[in-house]
Order: C-alpha cells, then sequence, then structure tokens
C-alpha cells in the first residue's frame, strides 16, 4: 500500500521522486521562515543562508508580484498559484522549476505561504511526460498543514478542510488530536514526531469523510518533512496531503506505470520489448493492442529522414506487438513480425508524420472516414465490435520508430484524454527502451560483419594439412568478442595455424582482433619462429595500448591471448608457442589424446615474460585441435573438464570428416547463452613423400655452382617439370652462390615439390640477403633481383645453425593457388 500511496503523490504533485520537491515557508513579507533539506538540494543553499532572507533572493520573480498575490482575493480564493519559472542554483547553472504557491492562515487572520517546487529536468526523461505532470501538478488540490515541535497547528490552507472535514477555527493552535481524537491522529503524530527527531521525510496513509462526500471514507496520502530554522534546528513539521481514494481505476493506473518500469525493457530485443508493452496493456488498459514500428527498427538500421507516405504508396511497417483478451487475436489481419502496409489516408500516417497522438473515443466506420481506404482494417474494426481507439507515436531520441494501437471492444466505456495520457506515459517508456534495442542492433550487427570479414573467408587444404573451422559468437547479452583463428602457408610446404582470444566484447574487442591478426600474418611472412613471433607481437599489443591510453581516463582493450603452431609436413613436426592460451589437442592416428605440456606464457600485452616454443613429432594423420576457452569454460564448467570432454570427443571418431567433427564437439560441449565467443579449428596432418623432396649438401667451393644446376634439371626432368628447368637453374646458381661468398659453414641445397615448387639453400650464416636495385655499372648486386623476378615470392628464415634462402614457383596448372 505504501507504493501505491507514493505514487498517488508522485503522480499528483509531479516530481520524479516526492523527496525531491523543495519546500520552503515564507511570511507575508515574502521572508523565508522554514527551509527543508530538499530546498538546499535544489537550489544550493542551506537553511542558514536562507531563513531571515526574501525568498526573491533564489526566486526573483516574486519580489514584484508577492505582496500583489497576498492582497488579491481572487488569488486568496483559489489559494495560490502553479506554474513554470527560469531562476539559477548558487554554482550559477540555470533551473527550470514547476512551482506552486500554496497560502496559508494562521491565528488572527496572519498569512504565509508555501513554497514547493520541483526542477524539471527531474520530472521525466522523456519529452512529453513532462507536460502531463505539470498539468497533474497545476489540477490537483493539495491540502497543508504546518505544526510547531509541540504538533500544534499554526498554519493551514484552505484545501485541508475540504479534505477532512475539520474547520480552520478548530483546527488553527490545537495538536491533531484534539481536533480528530482517535487512533489514526495518534498515528499521525507518531509519524510527525519521527520526523521532527530524524529529519527524514515519510509518507503516512490516513482516513476521513470529506463534506462533498459523506456516503464513504476517502483515502489521504500525507507527506511529512521537517522545517529548520537559520540554525539547521527543528521549527516544525509541515505535512502536505492529496486524495488517493480515487477507486480502484485509478489505482489500477498506477499499478500499470509502477510495472512498466520491470516488465518493459529488461532486454535489448526489439521484438520482446514490443511484446511486453502489448501484453502490459491488455486487459488493464485495452482489450486489444499492437506495436507496429517502421522496418529499419528491428534490422538496427539507421532512421529514415522522413515517416510518411510517400506520394500515394503510403507506409510499409513490421507488428513486433500483438496482444488481446481474444485468444487468437482475432482483430489483427496480421500476425507478429509480419509487414504491414498502411494507406496514406489513414490515421497512422499522421500519427507518424505529426508526432502528435489520434483519440477517436467513439470510432467512426461510416462512409466517407478513412476506414473507406483500408478494407483489411474496417472488416476487422465491424467484426470484432472495435469502438474506441488511440494511436500514439513511438518517440525516442527526436526519432519516430512506429506507432502504437489501443483498442477497446469488450470494455464498453470509451477511451478518454486521461486514458491518453497513461498510454502516452507508457509508450515513452517504452520507445527508450526500443531505441536502445534498435542501437544494439546496429552495433551488434556492425560487430559481427566487421569480425566476419576479419575472420577468414574459406579454408583450403593444402599439401600439409586438411582444415575445417567453427565460430560461434557470445550470446545477445554480452554481444561480439574478439576470438580469432587462421591458417596461414610459409614457405617449404609449412603452415601456421593460430588461434587468439582479444579481451572484451563489441566492436573494439573485434577491430582489436582485425588488428592482430594483421600483425601475426605480417610477422608469419617473416618466417620468424613461433616464440619470436609472439614476442614481436607482444610487442606490437604494448604499442598499441600506450598509443590508446591518452590520459583520458577511458578504458582500452589491454591483452590478449594467443596459440601459434608450425607445422612441416617434410619432417613431420609441430612447433608451438602459446601466450596465456589453452594448449591445443593433439590426438594421433590411433586415437589417443594428449594435451601438450607447453609453458603457458604471459597474455599478449603484459610484458617482461619470455615466450618458449616446443618442438614436437606428429605423425601423419594426426589430429591437431586449436580452441579460445569460450569452448570449454563456462559459468558452471571448469576449464580442465571441457578439456577432458573435448579430448574424449574427438578420440571417440578420429577419422570422421573434419566438419562433422567439428559439428560433434559444438554438440557434445554445449554453450547455450554462451558469455564468450567459441571458437574452434581442426587440422588433420598430412606428409610428404619422400619422391617429393630431395637434398644435396655441397661444398663451399664456387665451381660447385655448375654441378648445382645439373642436379637440380636433373631432378626436375625426373620430375617431370621441364618447364620450370631453366628458371631453377638460375634460381640454384643465385641462391648457392650468395650462400657460398656471403655465408658460413656448410651449404646445403633442397628442392620440395608440393603445390609449388620450393628451391632451398641453408648456410650456418644470420645474415640475410637484400634486395638491391642495381645500377648497369655494377659488377655485382643482381642475384636476389633475378631470383625475385623468376620466382613466384622468396623469403628467408632463421633455423637453429643459421639460415634458409628459399624461392617458390608455381608448377604448370597450379598458376596463381595458394596454401590458404
Amino acid at each position: 500500500m505504501v507504493d501505491i500511496l507514493r505514487y498517488g503523490l508522485k503522480e499528483a504533485l509531479g516530481p520524479r521522486e516526492v523527496p525531491d520537491s523543495a519546500i520552503a515557508l515564507i511570511d507575508d513579507e515574502g521572508t523565508v521562515v522554514g527551509w527543508t533539506n530538499t530546498a538546499q538540494r535544489l537550489f544550493g543553499y542551506a537553511a542558514g543562508e536562507m531563513v531571515g532572507r526574501p525568498a526573491w533572493f533564489v526566486l526573483p520573480f516574486l519580489q514584484n508580484v508577492l505582496h500583489v498575490w497576498a492582497a488579491s482575493e481572487q488569488h486568496h480564493a483559489r489559494g495560490g498559484w502553479s506554474g513554470t519559472v527560469t531562476t539559477h542554483h548558487r554554482d550559477g547553472h540555470t533551473l527550470h522549476v514547476s512551482l506552486r504557491l500554496s497560502l496559508l492562515w494562521g491565528l488572527d487572520g496572519a498569512v504565509h505561504w508555501l513554497v514547493s517546487g520541483t526542477d524539471i529536468a527531474a520530472l521525466s526523461a522523456v519529452e512529453t511526460s513532462g507536460s502531463v505532470r505539470e498539468s497533474l501538478l497545476t489540477r490537483t488540490p493539495i491540502g497543508i498543514v504546518v505544526r510547531d515541535l509541540e504538533l500544534r497547528c499554526v498554519w493551514v490552507n484552505d484545501v485541508i478542510e475540504r479534505q477532512d472535514s475539520i474547520p480552520r477555527g478548530q483546527r488553527l493552535g490545537r495538536r491533531l488530536a484534539d481536533s480528530l481524537p482517535g487512533a489514526e491522529s495518534e498515528a499521525l503524530e507518531a509519524v510527525m514526531r519521527q520526523v521532527l527527531r530524524s529529519g527524514k521525510t515519510a509518507v503516512h496513509e490516513y482516513r476521513a469523510r470529506p463534506p462533498t462526500d459523506r456516503r464513504r471514507e476517502h483515502a489521504f496520502a500525507a507527506y511529512h518533512f521537517r522545517l529548520s530554522d537559520a540554525d539547521g534546528r527543528p521549527l516544525g513539521v509541515c505535512s502536505i496531503s492529496v486524495d488517493v481514494t480515487g477507486n480502484q481505476r485509478t489505482r489500477e493506473r498506477l499499478a500499470i506505470l509502477s510495472e512498466a518500469s520491470t516488465r518493459i525493457g529488461g532486454t535489448l530485443d526489439v521484438m520482446q520489448t514490443s511484446q511486453e508493452m502489448a501484453d502490459l496493456v491488455v486487459p488493464l488498459l485495452a482489450d486489444y493492442a499492437v506495436v507496429d514500428l517502421a522496418e529499419f527498427v528491428p534490422l538496427g538500421g539507421e532512421p529514415a529522414a522522413r515517416i510518411g507516405p510517400t506520394g500515394q504508396r503510403g507506409q510499409a511497417l513490421r507488428r513486433t506487438g500483438l496482444a488481446s483478451i481474444h485468444p487468437g487475436t482475432p482483430e489483427s489481419p496480421w500476425t507478429r513480425g509480419e509487414s504491414i502496409f498502411v494507406p496514406p489516408t489513414s490515421p497512422w500516417i499522421s500519427v507518424l508524420a505529426s508526432g502528435a497522438s489520434h483519440l477517436e473515443p467513439t470510432l467512426d466506420t461510416s462512409p466517407g472516414t478513412w476506414v473507406d481506404n483500408d478494407p483489411a482494417r474496417a472488416r476487422t474494426i465491424r467484426e470484432n465490435g472495435m469502438h474506441s481507439m488511440m494511436l500514439v507515436p513511438i518517440r525516442a531520441r527526436h526519432t519516430t520508430l512506429g506507432v502504437a494501437l489501443f483498442v477497446r471492444t469488450q470494455e464498453p466505456m470509451p477511451f478518454q484524454e486521461d486514458d491518453l495520457l497513461l498510454a502516452e506515459e507508457l509508450v515513452t517508456r517504452a520507445a527508450l527502451s526500443l531505441d536502445n534495442g534498435r542501437r544494439y542492433t546496429r552495433e551488434r550487427t556492425a560487430a559481427l560483419a566487421l569480425q566476419r570479414n576479419l575472420l577468414p573467408q574459406s579454408l583450403r587444404d593444402s599439401a600439409a594439412i586438411e582444415v575445417a573451422s567453427r565460430y560461434l559468437p557470445a550470446d545477445v547479452g554480452n554481444g561480439v568478442g574478439g576470438d580469432w583463428f587462421d591458417v596461414i602457408p610459409l614457405s617449404g610446404a609449412r603452415v601456421a595455424l593460430v588461434v587468439g582470444d582479444v579481451v572484451g566484447h563489441g566492436i573494439n574487442a573485434a577491430a582489436t582482433m582485425g588488428s592482430l591478426r594483421t600483425a601475426v600474418r605480417t610477422l608469419a611472412d617473416m618466417d620468424l619462429p613461433p616464440d619470436e613471433l609472439l614476442s614481436h607481437l607482444d610487442d606490437t599489443v604494448r604499442r598499441q595500448t600506450d598509443e590508446d591510453d591518452d590520459g583520458d581516463g577511458r578504458p582500452v582493450v589491454i591483452g590478449a591471448t594467443c596459440l601459434y603452431t608450425v607445422y612441416d609436413p617434410v619432417t613431420r613436426r609441430c612447433t608451438t608457442a602459446r601466450a596465456g592460451h589453452p594448449p591445443p589437442a593433439v590426438v594421433g592416428p590411433q586415437g589417443k589424446v594428449t594435451f601438450p605440456d607447453l609453458p603457458t606464457g604471459a597474455p599478449l600485452g603484459v610484458g617482461s615474460v619470455p615466450f618458449e616454443a616446443v618442438e614436437m613429432e606428429v605423425p601423419e594423420g594426426s589430429l591437431l585441435a586449436l580452441y579460445t576457452d569460450g569452448l570449454v569454460e563456462t559459468r558452471d564448467r571448469d576449464i580442465d573438464v571441457g578439456m577432458r570432454k573435448l579430448g574424449a570427443t574427438l578420440a571417440a571418431h578420429p577419422q570422421r570428416p573434419l566438419d562433422d567433427l567439428c559439428s560433434s564437439v559444438i554438440e557434445a560441449l554445449p554453450t547455450q547463452s554462451p558469455s564468450d565467443d567459441v571458437t574452434l579449428l581442426l587440422a588433420r596432418t598430412r606428409a610428404l613423400s619422400p619422391c617429393q623432396t630431395v637434398s644435396w649438401d655441397l661444398p663451399r667451393d664456387p665451381a660447385v655452382v655448375h654441378g648445382a644446376r645439373n642436379l637440380v634439371a636433373q631432378q626436375l626432368a625426373r620430375w617431370e617439370l621441364h618447364r620450370l628447368i631453366s628458371d631453377t637453374e638460375v634460381i640454384t646458381s643465385e641462391l648457392v652462390t650468395n650462400a657460398i661468398r656471403h655465408g658460413a659453414g656448410p651449404v646445403s641445397l633442397r628442392l620440395i615439390k608440393h603445390r609449388q615448387l620450393t628451391c632451398e639453400v641453408s648456410d650456418a650464416s644470420r645474415s640475410f640477403p637484400r634486395l638491391c636495385h642495381t645500377r648497369s655499372t655494377d659488377e655485382y648486386g643482381r642475384g636476389i633481383l633475378l631470383v625475385s623476378q623468376l620466382s613466384r615470392r622468396w623469403g628467408c628464415r632463421w633455423t637453429t645453425g643459421g639460415k634458409v634462402v628459399w624461392a617458390e614457383q608455381d608448377l604448370p596448372g597450379h598458376d596463381g593457388e595458394n596454401l590458404a
């Protein structure tokens, strides 16, 4: 009951919350004699600064007119004045105050004024409710009684006598128990004493029989607050009361507003929010209700420049909310989610175009009205007995999102103006949630599109591996995350597998993921070992963090995890390093599952922690599973449990097609409403046969170059690659010559035939060759330039014993094909 009383006061007095009303007591000369804590919060002045000073110190307009009002019989009869004024806070900012002056009578005909005011900005955060509540503030009769420390009545207005039937002469100078004996007065006095002691406001209900309605008791809600003198000591207690009887109809309206705050907008789903509003008002306000939104709203699109008819075509809307007191909603020709059309002459169009509500207390379907051009609606109106209608535009942030329809069929009472006020309040509250949902949908769609475009669009098998993947975005409540995966072709038929996870969610995380994926690909092109690659990537993340942290206090994404592994199909070995990421699962050809014991490493962006790579043998036909923690860890499942479940699922049928195996893993590790993205990358290893590779150890003698050319030509002939012999001879000649002239230690030459032909020359030196633009008179320096011109691509990588310089050429029939 207390909640209902508070809502009664709230809607009657107008403030967003009753305790926010500033209350001051001023004498007939305009001097402040009582001040409240709420007045201090509104205007910024304490009681000691205001008591004894003229009220126009904070309300300048009172200086010229207060004495006129006091002497005016009109204002005496009306008991005061209500309106909106502009003043300033103590700190200088402008206040727009909804103000009410109430005339109070004391002993011997003395006059005081009670000033109550509320910041207009605090009335409501929405566009229309301010005017609604301000009108209520102006119209509602408010009873006022001011009592001293002994709870004797010292000031009273005329309204209170009409509320509880106690004449002014019988009340002034007396306690409530003297003028209204009984348990009711004792309870009220107990509340007022508590207010005097604590200084905290209190709301209390009491009952009385007004002289205008002696047949039944009325319920009154009284708001009690303490007045303070110049020293901040209690001066008395002021009680403001309002009749909240209003029968069941009023209480239902207040209950609807109270319930709307909890039932509407609990999610960012536009369809669900629309349905919540429709379900709330049926049957409390209407017998049938629908919510029709512009097509761009459920899709998260940007609003059109204008919503309304285009020429003679009318307007298309989407029905997102639908409720009726009749099963199956026979009143609606369209189902929820269906696109509907309104003709240009219908009131829907005028509401959308003007932003003003439309009320038809008696729905007119006679010839010549708008229903003539809307036969579908005309038919359902007549068939279902619709006799009263309200159309309310759904507006938020100066944008029209759609329209809400309220109809009465079974309830005989037509809609009135107060019904429209309530409907506008409900729609405005829901509109903010709908627009938030639209914005969220737009951002999430953009983040998903960004992330999917940044991830590999397709994975192609190579000579080294067969691959498949799954990516599941996080749930609606958390949005898109920063998971990524990649398969990167490397020199020598090798391939790099990458899985990473950026801290956070949303567009920022997706954008960070894209930059990290690009950085990994750039570093991979440099043929860095996994541990060195992660070290460089860690530096990249830290630099990005330093650049983003511009000192404005905004949070920045400062971390990510990553697993990077390189598989060589020639040696059948994997080299892996990780930065705070879960280890891969390795399933052997016989179904044995292991999670390699790899150094964990710190997440990227932490710094100061070196990364360590581990090399292991991986037999042909083994299965590598790289994943993010969203797959194996949930709120109610430990990561170790998830990893064991993952291993068991992979081992059950390791030879199944990888796409089917991915689906089995996702099904076996349920991720309903995941709080993080789920990424899975499966790779089945392949091996190059001995006949696809050949290598030679060469002496460090310039004369060996001719012999190396002959060895290469003979091998290419055996492979029936005659078209490549000439170019490969030149490439071999230049690479071997460079190794002998500028390298160190033994020299090796290797040819690898997979989807490309790779020519590799290794030596013990750590110096990389550079591509130079030579002049026509230079005797040396053209070797690498020739290699770059004759090969598809070339490069150099470090090894444990030195370096390898390599060059790739496309095989006949495989021009332009890449390992991706």
